[in-house]
């Protein structure tokens, strides 16, 4: 016996079945395949960089959940994800010689103390004011980075953390081969973080995309609507700051994993909260696929853009300005952001889909 589909259901799958003849997907397909075949390029550099626009990519896309997805200003993302970080790089240098379920112990313990802090943040501070949610956040990540430099017998204080990996993932490994080709301890690494980063972003955009993802956007929109919707913002709200403060802290699993070092400035340090905004905006708030592209811009100048002035300055030693000049990359790329925010004024992917929009409704009238 068979039974009709309803016409909600009808369009859900005929939804379902366009998904995979759009041009979106595609392009998400060729970017898996493009970053697969990255270790295939003779450069650790170009590798390093691409590792780095992963992790960052999941850090950012959280980061978006709780800010441009449920419209709070939180300041302790940097603390999660220095806490991922942390837990896995005191784990395997505290307990001896690293082991594989070290590393699952890590990612416990991480996942454990995020939630746990995530829900005090969300409790003491939801109740009130949006300002005093991010006042809260701000003096919890203060504290964990002031712990992170202070507390020498457990995180070394700024002399960070060297650690090393189990197995295969160890650099003083020989790694093997495939096909030909060599598989080095560090290509491994770098396609677990592939594998994990890709999982990791289809959970949130599965989360986002799922009532309760509406139900947050609308939150953001107009709480008060929501409310007299029947819907409960207060848990909703605690959904999005747990979650998204969870999937920080995988993403500085990850980062620790990849470079095997942990210090506090670096995972720990309040000012990271800068590059993570800055990589929102450019991408776009609540676009979430535009964590992306900010990650991508922001890292590829971090990464090249030193090299290119050093570059143009060597052609021109005689020119003192241009030796000068060619020290203050930072300022270029503030001026670099300040374009790009002018000309993407909703991020570079809210711009395009507000561009397509209009072009839609034009079509119609």
């Amino acid at each position: 016996m068979t039974t009709e589909m309803t016409p909600v259901q009808r369009e859900r799958f005929q939804a379902q079945q366009a998904f995979f003849k759009r041009p979106s997907f595609l392009i998400q397909v060729a970017l898996v395949i493009g970053l697969i075949l990255v270790p295939l390029v003779p450069s650790f550099r170009v590798m390093d960089m691409m590792a780095k626009i992963m992790i960052f990519s999941i850090v950012v896309a959280s980061y978006d959940l709780i800010l441009g997805y449920t419209g709070l200003l939180s300041f302790a993302h940097a603390m999660f994800f220095g806490i991922g970080a942390y837990s896995m790089a005191l784990l395997c240098y505290h307990l001896g010689s690293p082991q594989w379920h070290h590393l699952i112990l890590a990612t416990i313990v991480a996942l454990a103390m995020s939630v746990v802090l995530a829900l005090i943040l969300a409790f003491f501070s939801l109740r009130t004011k949006a300002i005093f949610f991010a006042m809260l956040s701000l003096a919890l990540a203060d504290f964990f980075h002031i712990l992170g430099r202070s507390w020498r017998n457990l995180t070394l204080g700024e002399d960070g953390v060297t650690f090393s990996l189990p197995g295969i993932l160890n650099v003083q490994g020989q790694g093997f081969s495939l096909f030909g080709l060599n598989i080095s301890p560090r290509t491994m690494t770098y396609y677990l973080v592939l594998v994990v980063s890709v999982a990791l972003f289809i959970f949130l955009v599965r989360f986002v995309g799922s009532p309760v993802g509406r139900v947050l956007q609308a939150i953001r929109d107009n709480e008060q609507r929501s409310t007299a919707l029947g819907f409960k913002t207060f848990p909703h709200q605690i959904y999005s700051i747990v979650f998204g403060s969870s999937i920080s802290s995988m993403g500085g699993i990850l980062f620790a994993l990849w470079l095997r070092y942990v210090d506090p400035e670096s995972v720990l340090g309040v000012f990271s909260m800068v590059d993570y905004l800055l990589m929102v905006i450019i991408g776009g708030l609540g676009t979430m696929y535009g964590s992306i592209i900010g990650a991508a811009f922001f890292i590829t100048v971090q990464t090249w853009l030193p090299d290119l002035l050093r570059g143009i300055a060597a052609n021109f030693p005689d020119y003192e300005i241009i030796q000068r000049m060619a020290d203050r990359w930072m300022a270029y790329f503030g001026v670099m952001f300040v374009v790009v925010i002018l000309v993407f004024p909703k991020g570079i992917v809210g711009t395009v889909q507000k561009i397509i929009r209009r072009r839609r409704m034009a079509s119609f009238k």
